[in-house]
């Protein structure tokens, strides 16, 4: 009980040295900001990085946390971005505040994302492994279909709601008034957003992921997950119900992820669905993986790393893809490395007195 008591104990000091690390870089970055030390090019990237740092945590809770491979958690993004979209295009004649307007599509974009998660999450999670996997990703492919064939238009009258499945209809079949807008496009995507989203709400919406995420983490919730992830049968055995709470977390996994592309989509003019297909999956994926299963601080790191890097290589056009590729591998290779390990724990006392308690 002693040592249970002084592992919580670890467990909260570095939670909140991770809470601390992300204040400290965002008052670092709006210091920079500021004195005029970053690029119109890195100003454009700090919400994008916001937005995917929320993926990832949001990813890690159910690919390290529950233990259970996701490949179609960029569906749940979209689902939040066109969600967010709406919401601010058809309240802006109404709402002319733009940060109501953004709280107010972050919050509908995580609700709508939850309800999809929740409808998905039912069928899905009694699968396990492969299939499970298979099953997510024909989700993703799925939901990006059905909004390149989705037709959306606002008015004084409210929504107007058209599919496009054969090709014969366009926007136009809406019948909106000459006071109309036009918000998605079928494949066309939503273009003409109002370019809402700034760096301080992103930093505030990665602050609240790591909350949620973190306190999930610590709660009973959080140790049953885990011990469902660690011995399903076992946890069986000990009453625990495994469909509820793998629900609870691919529904809160797929909720963040949708505030996150609630974020991501009113950062441009225009988004259009092929943005949230498999490769976006899967990158996000590769941040949670080289930061670390289960570990939040490491999948920040790597995602601000992996996506800042491409952009510095973009100097090397021809060989770009080619060195973030090795970069990859290299990292992976070190991450996986016990002779690194071993050094790191020499290197590093904390991480001694860890492995002597251990």
């Amino acid at each position: 009980m002693k040592s249970y008591f002084k592992n919580m104990k670890r467990a909260t000091k570095v939670d909140y040295a991770t809470y601390a690390g992300v204040i400290l870089a965002f008052v670092v970055v709006m210091a920079c900001k500021s004195l005029g030390l970053l690029n119109r090019q890195m100003t454009g990237m700090l919400v994008p990085i916001c937005a995917y740092i929320c993926m990832a945590l949001s990813l890690n809770l159910t690919v390290g946390i529950l233990g259970e491979l996701s490949l179609g958690h960029a569906g749940f993004m979209s689902v939040g971005a066109f969600s967010g979209i709406i919401v601010s295009m058809s309240l802006s004649q109404t709402v002319p505040n733009e940060l109501v307007r953004l709280v107010l599509a972050l919050v509908v974009g995580t609700l709508i994302a939850a309800v999809v998660g929740l409808i998905v999450g039912v069928p899905v999670l009694r699968l396990r492994g492969d299939y499970l996997a298979i099953v997510t990703l024909a989700f993703g492919e799925i939901i990006k279909d059905i909004i390149n064939c989705l037709l959306v238009g606002w008015d004084e009258r409210g929504l107007h709601f058209a599919f496009n499945f054969d090709g014969n209809q366009n926007i136009q079949s809406l019948g909106l008034s000459e006071n109309g807008i036009e918000i998605i496009k079928g494949a066309q995507g939503a273009s003409g957003n109002d370019r809402i989203a700034t760096f301080t709400v992103g930093f505030v919406l990665v602050m609240i992921t790591l909350i949620v995420v973190l306190n999930l983490v610590r709660s009973r919730t959080g140790r049953a997950v885990m011990a469902i992830r660690d011995n399903r049968i076992a946890a069986e055995s000990v009453g625990i119900n495994v469909t509820k709470y793998k629900l609870i977390a691919f529904v809160t996994s797929a909720a963040l992820a949708g505030a996150a592309g609630a974020l991501f989509g009113l950062n441009y003019a225009s988004v259009n669905a092929a943005q949230f297909d498999f490769n976006t999956s899967i990158l996000v994926l590769v941040y949670v993986v080289l930061g670390g299963l289960g570990n939040m601080w490491g999948s920040i790191i790597a995602t601000v790393v992996l996506y800042v890097l491409p952009e510095a290589l973009r100097e090397y056009a021809d060989l770009r893809m080619l060195l973030y590729a090795i970069i990859l591998i290299l990292v992976m290779l070190a991450t996986h490395n016990p002779r690194l390990r071993d050094l790191a724990g020499r290197i590093i006392p904390r991480r001694r007195g860890a492995e002597a308690d251990g």
